[in-house]
């Protein structure tokens, strides 16, 4: 999951690079929500094997 965040979030930066903001401001959105989820998935796991 944090895999796919950075993904997008350097597709992100290239996008802005170039001057295509609608695309690098999508592509960061993509990016803050797959590392949130991936964030409380992995603190849920860690819960879990704590537990």
């Amino acid at each position: 999951m944090l895999q796919w965040a950075i993904v997008f979030l350097v597709v992100a930066i290239i996008a802005g690079l170039l001057g295509f903001s609608g695309i690098a401001g999508a592509a960061t959105n993509i990016a803050w929500i797959l590392f949130v989820v991936g964030l409380i998935v992995a603190v849920v796991l860690f819960l879990k094997r704590s537990v």
